[in-house]
């Protein structure tokens, strides 16, 4: 098998696993992937715009869908007064923790044939593609640290 067509193979893979994670916690994958952004910090609309890939239309959707579930809030920027940036409320963070785990645990799994170096070979080289494509921080070991998630 090619590269492209590996790594097309493995984009569905993993999200279908998003997918299923998402549906056994009743939020759309679009809602998941939200939510883990948003466990480091609050984010503006652009900010979060650019770390998911989505017009803004398309995120005042997704952002009016899960504030309408309780998950999210928009509140006011203290660095900015006009501008707004949306958080987690107590109940959707509670919710991502779990919804995290669980999809982490779901992910971990799909490499279970694999030895050890194999494992670490494979996060290896992912890493190295996610970092020099400068893909935005939506899912992983980032998570708390603060990061600004960037296009």
């Amino acid at each position: 098998m090619g590269v492209a067509t590996a790594l097309v193979r493995s984009a569905f893979l993993v999200n279908a696993v998003y997918a299923e994670s998402s549906r056994a916690y009743g939020i759309t994958a679009q809602q998941g992937q939200l939510l883990c952004v948003l466990m480091a910090q609050p984010y503006g609309m652009s900010e979060l715009g650019a770390a998911l890939g989505l017009a803004k239309s398309s995120l005042t959707g997704l952002v009016d869908r899960t504030a309408r579930r309780g998950l999210v809030r928009r509140e006011a920027d203290p660095a900015d007064g006009r501008a707004i940036r949306v958080a987690l409320t107590e109940e959707g963070s509670v919710l991502v923790d779990e919804f995290y785990a669980a999809t982490c645990r779901r992910m971990d799994e799909l490499p279970l044939g694999f030895g050890e170096a194999e494992r670490a070979q494979l996060a290896g080289l992912l890493g190295r593609l996610v970092l020099d494509n400068d893909v935005p921080v939506v899912f992983g070991d980032e998570v708390g640290s603060g990061q600004v998630p960037s296009a």
